[in-house]
């Protein structure tokens, strides 16, 4: 993506089925549950560089003994910040008493972090500060072991002033207004309940206290908890829980916008957003590892026992496209194949955009993670080369065609170059939020000597275009001073035309060029008022607070074709002064799907939102553009 947008968090849990001594004595290492998690983290770095934080949970410790460890980093590096902190304990101890760290009961008594059941979590900061506070997990404490909660998530909820509503009525006064406040609250009142609930039926049975804590651990009803806390919340999440006593769940909500996947074997149980982490840390087959179901909960009893259970009715899954297109690493079997797919279904547009004139055309890709959608379009120009050849010669036995015709045909080859590289060090300082537009000029060193002046078109593939600033203020420049005749660049996502309220950082609609390149037609043509009719609609909507709301800003697209749109863009991202004429493609929506067949949540190409609170969002975000609000819609 030439565009940087802040997205996903990513989720990691490991549970030990075994006792430590087992793993000391199998892998020969006392903290190989640490290691795992370590490895999770790592092999998501991608969902999250604003920060990171980790749990661990030790099982039957002694009252007085300390059960929950939790340490939490800001910045780029704070995964290894985090295991470099938990690893100094051990470092010191393997120095002063090196046989301690045979003794597995002893670590757990006197080390952090030694637990059975760990969780992870990198942050994407969709919106605050990037401090402590803000990281994840969470911990809601309490004397009562089974009242501890410890959440961690990737998740965004639209309706975050209704659920702060409910804990008011509850008598409750939240700390903060995030969502991630009043879903840690929501669990911990629905536990809090659970816990009372059971504890008045044991007491009337004329148990101790004692012996109903013990009660109460082995009873507790987890989906239960779950159910009642998510029975009014909208939005997309994989949230990743653990009560004090052991009890570990990760539930996914309704309509499967957020990833979650789990293995299973006699020795561990895990859970990751993205599957190839847990292919890499544990060697296991793809086939091997399942996905959580949408509204469903993966319940891991104290005791071991697992069990995927429904908390909620699931609904028409509509799971995040953007995860194939973009976030997701590409190493997942299935996105591999999706991402070099949607690259080959771009193929006939682009032959047509070239006039078939392969050989005054060369063909790369900006930036990286466009490279496997590139591999996929160079396939289908191949493939049509390979075509083109076959008729040739059918033509040539049948005495048809001369052979210099001939061999100018079987000659024929892509021009495929590495146009554009990244200059890494640059970019990972701009990706920290520092002031982009004197530096994103020179993100990008191009390759000279490849294209003929003025003679050749150069086709750039980009795996999405948001908001096109990088294009304009950078790329664009940069591939002009090669000299081609034409720019052609390419999208292997459909355009971007509305906010995303499910943990993507697009919430603004000044944000997409798309949309402002809809305006730009409305007013050229005389149609503003179709703006202020979107607008009032959207005004009704919010003041009559229907459940039935639409998403009314669809309507700003409907008098223009998708190449109407895509030519406008194509204008308002030449910069000035740029010699080349420069044309955009988008994949078309219909070819996502083709390309992503069990992803097909695409709400912030077409407006069709799973769920009322996203429309809803879309609402606010248009009349905050209206009204000049420079904030977010949720």
């Amino acid at each position: 993506m030439s565009d940087s947008i802040k997205h996903e968090c990513g989720i990691a849990l490991v549970r030990l089925l075994k006792p430590l001594s087992y793993y000391h004595q199998k892998y020969g290492t006392a903290l190989y549950g640490l290691d795992k998690l370590y490895l999770l983290m790592e092999k998501q770095h991608n969902r999250g560089q604003d920060g990171a934080g980790i749990a661990a949970i030790k099982l039957d410790m002694q009252p007085g003994m300390p059960y929950i460890n939790r340490y939490r980093a800001v910045g780029a590096k704070a995964v290894a910040e985090l295991f470099e902190y938990v690893q100094r304990q051990f470092v010191t101890l393997w120095k002063e008493n090196a046989e301690r760290m045979n003794d597995m009961d002893w670590l757990k008594q006197n080390t952090s972090f030694t637990g059975e059941v760990l969780m992870g979590h990198l942050r994407y900061g969709t919106h605050g500060e990037n401090r402590i506070e803000n990281c994840h997990p969470f911990l809601r404490q309490n004397n009562w072991m089974t009242r501890n909660l410890v959440i961690a998530g990737n998740f965004n909820m639209t309706n975050v002033d209704e659920l702060l509503q409910q804990l008011y009525e509850l008598g409750q006064h939240p700390k903060g207004q995030a969502d991630t406040v009043t879903v840690l609250e929501k669990i911990g009142h629905f536990l809090d309940t659970e816990n009372q609930e059971l504890f008045d039926q044991f007491k009337s049975e004329g148990y101790s206290n004692i012996q109903i804590s013990h009660q109460i651990a082995e009873q507790l009803d987890v989906v239960k908890i779950l159910r009642r806390s998510a029975k009014t919340w909208d939005g997309g999440y994989t949230i990743t829980g653990v009560l004090g006593h052991g009890d570990a769940f990760v539930m996914r909500d309704p309509v499967g916008i957020r990833p979650a996947f789990y293995y299973q074997d006699s020795e561990v149980v895990v859970v990751t957003s993205e599957r190839p982490a847990i292919q890499t840390a544990f060697n296991v087959p793809f086939d091997h590892i399942k996905e959580i179901q949408p509204g469903h909960a993966l319940i891991i009893k104290k005791n071991g026992l697992l069990s995927e259970q429904q908390f909620s009715e699931p609904m028409q899954q509509q799971s995040c496209s953007f995860e194939r297109i973009y976030f997701s690493r590409g190493s997942d079997a299935e996105i591999y194949r999706e991402r070099k797919e949607l690259g080959r279904l771009l193929c006939e547009q682009v032959l047509d955009a070239v006039d078939h004139d392969l050989e005054n055309t060369v063909f790369s890709h900006i930036p990286n993670t466009a490279e496997i959608a590139f591999y996929g379009l160079s396939e289908g120009i191949h493939a049509y080369i390979k075509k083109v050849q076959k008729e040739a010669l059918l033509c040539y036995t049948d005495q048809l065609a001369d052979s210099i015709e001939l061999d100018r045909v079987l000659d024929m080859t892509p021009r495929i170059e590495k146009i554009a590289v990244k200059d890494v060090k640059l970019r990972t300082f701009i990706t920290q939020d520092a002031d982009r537009k004197d530096l994103v000029a020179h993100v990008y060193d191009t390759t000279y000597g490849l294209i003929r002046n003025g003679v050749d078109t150069l086709v750039v593939l980009d795996d999405s275009i948001v908001r096109g600033t990088t294009l304009k203020q950078s790329i664009l420049k940069i591939l002009d001073r090669l000299g081609p005749k034409r720019i052609l660049v390419v999208s292997s996502a459909p355009q971007i035309r509305y906010p995303d309220c499910y943990g993507i950082d697009m919430s603004r609609m000044a944000e997409f060029v798309a949309f402002e390149a809809a305006i730009s037609l409305l007013k050229e043509r005389g149609q503003e008022q179709v703006i202020q009719e979107v607008y009032q609609n959207c005004v009704h909507a919010v003041h009559l607070g229907s459940k039935q709301t639409k998403n009314y800003v669809q309507q700003i697209y409907q008098s223009f074709t998708d190449q109407e749109i895509a030519d406008r863009i194509a204008e308002m991202i030449s910069p000035k002064g740029i010699k080349a004429k420069v044309q955009v493609i988008y994949q078309s929506i219909v070819d996502l799907h083709r390309a992503c067949p069990k992803h097909t949540g695409d709400w912030y190409f077409s407006g069709n939102y799973p769920t009322l609170g996203g429309n809803k969002v879309a609402n606010r975000a248009f009349m905050n553009w209206v009204e000049g609000k420079d904030q977010r819609a949720y």
